[in-house]
């Protein structure tokens, strides 16, 4: 199933699914008094029961809403903790390849003799995002007033099903609950300023509207090979990058056996997976404008668009 969080016509926030013809939704909370369709975070946290009457409510609609008159928002506007791994090699050497932009070095440099740390191909590296900052398809990104440098950044990642600790590998997979695609925005001046003294990033993340995940919460089934994904970004219409999901070097799977190293993961948890190599403006050497519209794709997790507006006094 493709789900979604919206906001009906009457202004309220519900959760629902997709219809195959890919133009009305399925509004699962205005269809069942299930309490597991009170909000995205509900319906995962019923487990598969919740699922299965999910998938019976879409089949048997109740009651439908055109896309065309709902309001798109995150799938899960707030989840329970968000953690962005750096999980892509091409991404690591193209992006410090480029760090002359910022005035750290008078010339580019050749990706291919960047030093990446040996940790790096011995453990999934992330750090925690702002989990209250998330928005959805269609909503406006907000340029952060302090920042001159904004960029995007091409990811998808995974939504946990369920409660877990000291995870094996074995055992890893069955706590995907599902996919979607993450812009994870940046503020690049800000993010390059704070991580020279050794910690972060922190203001070059962390702004309202940062977090953009959507336009669907795709379930675990419907995602056969997570790693052979084409992943999409253009700009105001126009292709900028092009990537692959199975260049990952760690994978979900391995996130969830790294993170839950005797640390309590809960259902509703989400994981980025980085940036896929080329997947942002610091790898091509194009920073985003006032305007531009920002559109991710990847191979059956749809598109997720957003504008990037700068805001007024």
């Amino acid at each position: 199933m493709k789900l979604s969080t919206f906001i009906t016509p009457s202004g309220v926030e519900h959760i629902g699914a997709l219809m195959e013809d890919g133009l009305h939704l399925v509004d699962f909370t205005a269809s069942s008094t299930d309490l597991a369709f009170v909000s995205m975070l509900a319906l995962i946290d019923a487990g598969p029961a919740g699922l299965e009457h999910a998938r019976s409510l879409l089949k048997s609609a109740k009651v439908v809403h055109a896309l065309s008159a709902v309001q798109l928002r995150a799938p899960v506007p707030e989840p329970r903790q968000m953690r962005d791994f750096l999980s892509f090699e091409k991404h690591i050497r193209q992006a410090r390849a480029n760090r002359h932009l910022f005035g750290i070095q008078g010339y580019p440099t050749d990706p291919a003799k960047i030093e990446i740390a040996k940790v790096w191909y011995e453990q999934p590296i992330y750090y925690k995002c702002n989990r209250f900052s998330v928005i959805g398809t269609g909503q406006d990104i907000l340029w952060p007033r302090y920042s001159k440098m904004m960029d995007f950044e091409l990811e998808f990642g995974i939504f946990l099903g369920k409660n877990g600790k000291n995870i094996s590998r074995e055992e890893a997979n069955g706590y995907i609950f599902g996919y979607c695609i993450f812009n994870d925005m940046s503020a690049r001046d800000a993010q390059m300023a704070e991580m020279l003294g050794q910690l972060g990033p922190a203001k070059g993340k962390d702004f309202d509207t940062g977090n953009v995940l959507g336009p669907w919460l795709v379930t675990a089934d419907e995602v056969p090979d997570p790693y052979a994904l084409t992943m999409i970004a253009r700009i105001n219409g126009v292709e900028c990058s092009r990537g692959f999901s199975g260049d990952m070097r760690f994978q979900f799977e391995d996130f969830i056996v790294h993170a839950s190293m005797d640390e309590q993961l809960r259902a509703g948890e989400f994981m980025g997976s980085g940036t896929v190599g080329g997947g942002c403006g610091l790898e091509i050497g194009r920073f985003l404008e006032p305007g531009d519209v920002i559109e991710l794709e990847v191979s059956g997790l749809g598109v997720m668009t957003n504008r990037l507006v700068k805001q007024t006094l």
